[in-house]
């Protein structure tokens, strides 16, 4: 009963690079459980440093009923400087607490949760919101990092085949190493310096770590956005699409674009559903305008993703179980 294992990132990793599929499915079927009331998801709480403004750590507490019976937090850094040190700007911890008896059970490296989740999200987003099919024309990701790298390889996974991929990045170097990661798996891919290039794509990823939009262009019909970076986008290019979110209330707040666009007016009247309402039929797009899909990150999601990773890992042999973790086991 009183064990404790602990997961490290290599384990954590090649279980959801092995199974992205699983990974895709966990996180389509999180997000109806999610719309039916199946979760516990409160708001985000942010750690912020006055002298370190573009860096916060997150926590991230959720539930999860149904088969998964697990609740959790999630504790997650970004910090960008460490970009330009070579290093990854995120690092992450998952603690999983059995939902009986309240304990937790189990602490994952996190970062590829995360990452995986959110890749996943923006996929199963894609998927949805172009159901005519995302074969030919052209993908543009703007922001060359670790979360960039792992959406490509997500939208591969449901069946992206594009003709090309379009990367654009402020730092080039990080643009061109997500670029010739894409031309080692097999796919088209080149470096624009244009931002207006790249937003002229037919699926529009953004993924960068912006504090405030810079994008204040209208999109034509027919295009869609992955609005995975939040903040890119002026409140004007919002009120001008259709606004698939995967939770109302999480997204309009801490100023992000959807946060900007029902400030400036005065009203929620632009979103036009959740995700889960469009898997579920309840929510139909049309072509009429473009599509934006902004995901402010659920928690619940990396319960999901965290718990499907640790029964892959425990069945691989990849976890350590820590004996005496507890200090006592009785009560007397």
């Amino acid at each position: 009963m009183f064990t404790f294992e602990v997961v490290p990132g290599e384990a954590v990793r090649r279980q959801l690079d092995q199974h992205r599929d699983e990974v895709v499915d966990v996180v389509e079927r999180t997000y109806r459980d999610h719309e039916a009331g199946e979760t516990i998801n409160p708001d985000s709480y942010f750690l912020r440093f006055p002298e370190k403004p573009d860096s916060r750590i997150i926590a991230l507490p959720a539930l999860l009923r149904g088969d998964v019976q697990l609740a959790g937090i999630k504790w997650i850094a970004s910090f960008p400087k460490n970009v330009a040190a070579g290093r990854p700007r995120a690092s992450a911890v998952l603690i999983l607490n059995d939902y009986e008896t309240g304990y937790p059970i189990a602490c994952l490296e996190a970062a590829n949760i995360s990452a995986a989740r959110t890749a996943a999200s923006a996929a199963v987003a894609a998927r949805a919101l172009r159901p005519t099919g995302l074969v030919g024309g052209r993908i543009a990701v703007v922001g060359g990092g670790v979360i960039a790298r792992n959406i490509c390889e997500y939208l591969h996974v449901v069946g992206c085949r594009p003709d090309t991929y379009l990367v654009h990045d402020i730092h080039e170097p990080s643009g061109k190493s997500l670029v010739e990661h894409l031309e080692a798996q097999g796919r088209t891919a080149q470096f624009t310096s244009a931002l207006d290039e790249a937003l002229e794509a037919d699926v529009v990823v953004l993924a960068t770590t912006a504090l405030e939009p810079y994008v204040t262009r209208q999109f034509r019909p027919g295009q869609l956005v992955l609005n995975v970076s939040l903040r890119d986008l002026a409140p004007e290019t919002v009120l001008g699409a259709h606004n698939i979110l995967d939770d109302v209330d999480h997204c309009l707040k801490a100023n992000t674009s959807p946060h900007l666009a029902e400030q400036l007016s005065g009203n929620r009247d632009f979103v036009t559903g959740t995700l889960a309402g469009v898997l579920n039929g309840d929510v139909i797009v049309d072509d009429s305008k473009p599509v934006i899909f902004s995901p402010f990150g659920l928690g619940v999601l990396d319960i999901a993703v965290g718990a499907h990773a640790l029964v892959r890992a425990r069945a691989a042999g990849q976890t350590t179980d820590i004996p005496g973790f507890f200090g006592e086991t009785s009560r007397w």
